[in-house]
């Protein structure tokens, strides 16, 4: 992805704000919230889950009868669009929650139904365990010839090998579940499954019945989380009004709930915080953006579909030239008659949405008015755009080759290929651009960043062709002079997180807020990394995927407990929640974000990767960046 978004605050009378809150909360987020309904009540809702995506022709055409009702007729013809494409985007990214949480689900099953005490291995099987444990060496010696002829590491050598040991381990676990799956022999499936509950070894002591039932109800007790999530997690629109929340509270308080289930639910639906913005307007026709400077060389833009309410563009210096540039592409492209195609403008797409403000008031007037522009960085030099230019040729010809190759075209179709040829003549005619060479780094040296709790960000630089480490930079030589601000950021959150606690004790507001300290932080690790990547070469940087840090963040505290207090399982426990409290609680989505808007703009490529459990941070920093180069194939 080469796509970064940068934001602007809009500023406009109070007459004009009010007028554009009017139409987003009172129009738009209602039409968004009965879409939303109608799709979560659709008889193809269930196909979409398993599938984990939907058409966009559906809600386009759950939309088409909406807009003759009276409840949102009179709102301008993009503002349709825009609600269909914000129910489509939520949709879309939670079926996608579901697919994920649905495969989680799936291979908890599997292995609850492969999950069994020897007592029911030998039942099953109608053989005795001596013979069972027999064939898992048999299968063991086949797969890893080299495991039975392992000794147990001693104290010392612990250390050297538990790395290599746990890697070895998940690929032999890999290789057994396929067995499993593959296998019809009753012996050969009991075999497999006596290995994997048992780490991929053969134990030499007896099973513990009630530390097995405790493992079993475990996993039973994770199956029910995933299920839980499944059948509860249902997308719900805005009530702005908070309506919805009254009501709850009125069932409520004149109710008795039929079981626990429906008490969590109504205390969920109390406990969250009501909706207080509209949905955003999202404009993807990016000419629907006009944009205009007045003689104090103030820029403005205003919206297609809004001709009527004009904004002024308030940005950071540093994003004013983005901005500028949209204007000269509109310029370029009105000078030229159209000669220009807007599929090289160098903005993509646009959000409008508002920011949650404080005071008293109108909410038009509390509330912040931004605007989220998406921009291709590669459309700033003319190096760039002519890379972008031969991309889309390329598939407009494919397009009006396939068209072409039907031989009689019917009179829709032929208008339809003097539309492409239309636009590949468009495309074809540069805009003036300043010039830069591209940045072309060594597609085998990659950048491997590991995140852990005390230190936000390790890196390794790795050749992925010899797996050789060039070099590491920790948390501090990535801050250099800057480290102390690392300190001050947990200084503040503990002293944050203190306040917040005392509130609590009141039942006093504990909404307290932070400075930007951390975001500033982030943009200096980012900095460092993508100058670190720029200078050995690298092609890409790959980063932890987020999904995993919460196992990533506990693996480290519940390893750190462990060496603080080896064999004292309460001790460990009282560790770990002393230790979660003292360190400083780090935003890595934030951190990636930064590193991604940054290396974006060079042309570093980001890639994504698991990252290790174990392991010093170096190590697991390297293993991330040859995981991400082995992905590409």
């Amino acid at each position: 992805m080469n796509q970064i978004t940068i934001q602007c605050r809009l500023v406009a009378s109070s007459e004009t704000r009010q007028q554009l809150w009017t139409l987003m909360a009172e129009r738009n987020t209602p039409l968004i919230n009965v879409l939303i309904e109608q799709l979560s009540q659709h008889s193809e809702f269930e196909t979409w889950r398993r599938k984990g995506k939907l058409s966009s022709a559906v809600v386009s055409e759950l939309c088409k009868p909406l807009k003759t009702d009276s409840r949102f007729t009179g709102q301008p013809v993009r503002l349709y669009v825009s609600a269909e494409r914000t129910a489509a985007y939520i949709f879309k990214s939670w079926l996608a929650i579901q697919k994920r949480l649905q495969q989680k689900l799936d291979g908890k099953l599997r292995w609850l139904e492969m999950l069994q005490s020897d007592e029911e291995l030998t039942q099953v099987s109608g053989i005795d365990l001596a013979r069972i444990r027999d064939r898992a060496a048999a299968i063991l010696q086949q797969l890893q010839p080299t495991v039975s002829d392992e000794t147990t590491p001693n104290s010392s050598q612990k250390g050297k090998k538990t790395k290599k040991k746990a890697s070895s381990d998940r690929g032999l676990a890999n290789q057994l579940f396929d067995r499993y799956q593959n296998s019809k022999d009753v012996l050969n499936r009991c075999a497999i499954a006596y290995l994997l509950k048992n780490g991929c070894q053969v134990p030499q002591q007896e099973e513990d019945p009630q530390k097995f039932a405790l493992r079993r109800r475990k996993v039973e007790i994770q199956v029910k989380r995933l299920q839980d999530q499944i059948e509860s997690r249902i997308p719900h629109g805005r009530d702005l009004t908070g309506q919805s929340w009254l009501n709850t509270l009125e069932t409520a308080t004149q109710n008795v709930p039929k079981d626990n289930t429906e008490a969590k639910r109504w205390q969920d639906r109390l406990l969250t915080q009501p909706s207080i913005l509209p949905f955003p307007l999202i404009f993807e026709t990016i000419e629907d953006l006009v944009w205009d400077k007045n003689e104090k060389g103030r820029l403005f833009v205003h919206f297609g579909g809004l001709s009527d309410h004009t904004f002024a563009i308030y940005c950071d210096q540093r994003q004013l030239h983005w901005f500028q540039r949209f204007l000269e592409d509109q310029k370029t492209k009105k000078a030229s008659k159209n000669q220009h195609s807007s599929g090289l403008f160098t903005l993509r797409s646009a959000r409008l949405a508002w920011q949650e403000g404080e005071g008293k008031g109108h909410p038009w007037d509390v509330h912040r008015l931004t605007l989220y522009c998406t921009v291709d960085t590669r459309l700033w030099t003319a190096e760039g755009t002519q890379q972008v230019q031969q991309e889309k040729a390329a598939e407009v010809a494919k397009k009006i080759t396939q068209m072409e190759s039907k031989g009689d075209l019917l009179e829709t179709q032929q208008g339809y290929v003097k539309r492409l040829n239309s636009t590949l003549s468009r495309l074809n005619t540069p805009f003036d651009r300043p010039s830069r060479p591209l940045y072309h780094g060594q597609s085998h040296i990659v950048v491997g960043l590991c995140m852990g709790l005390e230190k936000p960000a390790t890196i390794a630089v790795c050749d992925a062709h010899t797996n050789q480490v060039l070099a590491h930079y920790g948390i501090r030589q990535l801050l250099g002079e800057n480290y102390r601000l690392l300190n001050r950021r947990r200084s503040q959150q503990q002293k944050t997180a203190h306040q917040r606690h005392k509130a609590q004790k009141r039942s006093a507001p504990n909404q307290v807020g932070e400075s930007e300290l951390g975001q500033h932080i982030d943009r200096l690790i980012a900095k460092a990394i993508v100058t670190i990547a720029k200078t050995y070469n690298a092609a890409s940087i790959a980063v932890p995927k987020l999904r995993d840090i919460r196992e990533i963040v506990e693996a480290e505290i519940k390893a750190k407990a462990q060496q603080k207090c080896p064999g004292y399982l309460e001790g460990q426990q009282k560790y770990a929640k002393q230790y979660r409290a003292s360190v400083h609680r780090w935003s890595y989505g934030r951190l990636i974000e930064s590193i991604r808007s940054q290396a974006t703009k060079l042309g570093i490529v980001i890639e994504e990767a698991k990252q290790p459990l174990v392991g010093k941070l170096e190590e697991k920093a390297q293993a991330v960046a040859i995981a991400a180069y082995q992905a590409r194939a």
